[in-house]
């Protein structure tokens, strides 16, 4: 069964992120207002929303970098509520994988030393294969030993997703991966993210503003005011993007977020790499 089979039979795929009742309030701010959501294993999932709608919220719950106010997370069948600070750092650092919109390398470590920093942190010592194995799953094996600042942003944005994939998590988290990125080269990192899902079955959960970069996923979940407004099965950068000005129009704002592509682009049912 194909990755955009699975996320279709929703009802019968194994959960590798599951939220029920989830609730995050700052003071009298409500971010989150009971959210339920299902992040289906081995499928790549975007969540979008208008600003304020509490999608880097659902993000940070979901990968325990923030304690919802009321309900429950499980992550890889874990019940996260239950886990003390140090069970819940030792989870994130063995079975979460985090990409953000800044690429956070250590400028002074060359790629397959950034790519070994999780394993040190956590106190084992990296195997040269395994750095190795992770740069050449992002095609960045020749670059190794290359430091930041020799490379391009592409290049450093897969050096970031090879030091999350380090551990083998079972989730993929990314905040934004592209944003700081030019139209090319978030091309080909989304394929990448693609082909590392329907190659490898990374379950993949991206928050983003832009519709090309959702029409990657198999699924966009859309966001309103904390919460689930609805979704997107096998989206289209204009399908996504037409959802998406109706969310912003009903909440006020101007402007369609995001780069709607190319008007008449002919980009149905997602995208091919």
């Amino acid at each position: 069964m194909t990755t955009t089979a699975v996320a279709e039979a929703g009802k019968t795929e194994v959960a590798a992120v599951r939220v029920r009742g989830l609730r995050r309030s700052y003071g009298e701010v409500v971010a989150l207002d009971g959210v339920d959501l299902d992040f289906g294993a081995g499928t790549f999932t975007a969540v979008m929303g208008p600003s304020g709608s509490g999608k880097s919220t659902l993000l940070q719950c979901a990968a325990g970098l923030d304690r919802p106010s009321d309900g429950t997370v499980r992550v890889d069948g874990v019940e996260l509520a239950g886990l003390g600070e140090r069970r819940l750092t030792l989870l994130r650092r063995e079975r979460i994988g985090f990409v953000f919109q800044a690429f956070n390398l250590l400028p002074s470590l060359t790629a397959a030393q950034n790519v070994a920093l999780p394993l040190r942190l956590a106190g084992r010592r990296p195997s040269r294969g395994a750095v190795r194995e992770a740069l050449a799953r992002v095609g960045l094996a020749e670059r190794a030993g290359h430091r930041p600042a020799q490379l391009s942003g592409g290049q450093q944005q897969r050096v970031a997703l090879a030091r999350a994939l380090i551990t083998r998590p079972a989730v993929l988290f990314g905040d934004e991966p592209t944003g700081a990125l030019d139209t090319t080269t978030s091309r080909d990192v989304l394929c990448l993210l693609r082909e590392l899902v329907d190659r490898e079955g990374q379950t993949t959960v991206m928050v983003t503003h832009d519709p090309v970069a959702a029409s990657y996923a198999d699924r966009v979940v859309f966001l309103v005011d904390g919460r689930v407004s609805g979704e997107l099965v096998r989206p289209s950068v204009e399908g996504v993007a037409a959802r998406m000005a109706g969310l912003e129009r009903a909440a006020g704002t101007a402007g369609t977020p995001g780069t709607p592509g190319t008007p008449g682009s002919g980009i149905v049912g997602g995208v091919t790499c």
